[in-house]
């Protein structure tokens, strides 16, 4: 048998000189006689441990399966608070990807009305406002699409773990809004960032997703991703700590602001006392007796707080009431053809 060895180097200049921009895939690209080995599979086996390029080897390759049955309903509630911090999905993603957000006060730091993104995949910057007719202009992308993980594993996963996936931040990236619906369900092999100085992220980012959740990978799409990695061959894969950032410490932030502003609004209300009187320089005479002062009525109840719920969640307590981050009054409650508990709008 005549063998042909290929040196690392030599494949790293063959990737680098690849085009940056995948073609649509093609069953020939990574295979040649059967049981050869492949320019990608020397690549992959060179790669170091601890690499996004040797994750990238531990993934299974098969064909894509059938896109039949997919429906977004199989992911879950969209944006369901799968982490219980009281917030939506969409807008936890807002406030860790934005700079200078302005979050709604009162919401427990969820509803975010303003900010500004660094796009990673335009490498533009981008003004948020929410609203009717602005807040698609930015979206939460998926960085490993629905459509794609469901032909690639996930109908074979319960709801619960569809629903984890839907919304892990490991897999959500805030966005250019055009150039998310341009990207449509496509996986490497088919669209990457127009932003190349972050392909490297990206693709490293598609393997800790596939990784985590155990989907495979086509050879078009692993030959892609490895051509991506040979640019970057110490690119380390995406881990659970950078797909959080600072959103605890953001949302942490916000309570505690909420709550010295209630504070302060409490202070300013308050009466100042009296001044007090000057001790007199000669004895005065005894006082005549008073009557006792009459008893000053309890304040009012101050009303508790509205307790801030996700539409759709479950809930433990029928009967029990609260509000949506967009203020929609919700009731803990059954349906006559769901007897599941969850929060739904109040009637």
């Amino acid at each position: 048998m005549l063998c042909v060895v290929v040196g690392v180097g030599a494949l790293l200049a063959f990737f680098a000189l690849a085009s940056p921009t995948p073609a649509a895939p093609d069953a020939t690209a990574t295979t040649t006689a059967a049981g050869s080995t492949t320019a990608t599979d020397v690549l992959i086996g060179s790669a170091a441990p601890g690499t996004a390029l040797a994750a990238l080897g531990a993934l299974d390759v098969k064909g894509r399966g059938p896109k039949t049955g997919y429906d977004r309903g199989q992911f879950g509630q969209q944006w369901a608070d799968v982490d219980r911090n009281g917030c939506d999905t969409r807008n936890d993603i807002l406030v860790r990807d934005l700079t200078a957000a302005q979050i709604k006060p009162g919401t427990r730091g969820c509803l975010v009305l303003s900010g500004t993104l660094a796009d990673p995949y335009t490498a533009t910057s981008l003004a948020f406002v929410r609203g009717a007719s602005t807040s698609e202009a930015l979206q939460v992308d998926h960085v490993v699409a629905l459509s794609d993980a469901w032909q690639k594993g996930a109908q074979g996963w319960d709801e619960p773990t569809r629903t984890a996936f839907a919304n892990d931040p490991l897999n959500l990236l805030a966005v250019d809004g055009p150039t998310n619906q341009a990207k449509g369900d496509g996986d490497a092999a088919t669209w990457l960032p127009p932003n190349s100085a972050y392909r490297c992220d990206y693709v490293a980012r598609q393997v800790s997703v596939k990784a985590k959740y155990r989907a495979w990978v086509t050879a078009a799409e692993r030959t892609a991703i490895a051509g991506v990695l040979a640019t970057c061959p110490n690119q380390a894969p995406t881990s659970a700590a950078d797909a959080q950032g600072q959103l605890a410490e953001r949302q942490a932030a916000q309570v505690t602001a909420d709550q010295q502003a209630d504070q302060a609004a409490k202070q300013a209300t308050t009466p100042a006392a009296p001044p007090s009187r000057p001790a007199e320089t000669n004895p005065a005479p005894a006082p005549a007796a008073t009557p006792a002062p009459a008893a000053t009525p309890a304040p009012a109840a101050t009303p508790a707080s509205p307790q801030f719920v996700s539409p759709g969640a479950f809930c433990s307590t029928v009967g029990a009431r609260g509000v949506s981050a967009q203020g929609t009054p919700m009731m803990c409650s059954t349906t006559a053809t769901d007897s599941r508990t969850r929060w739904r709008a109040a009637r």
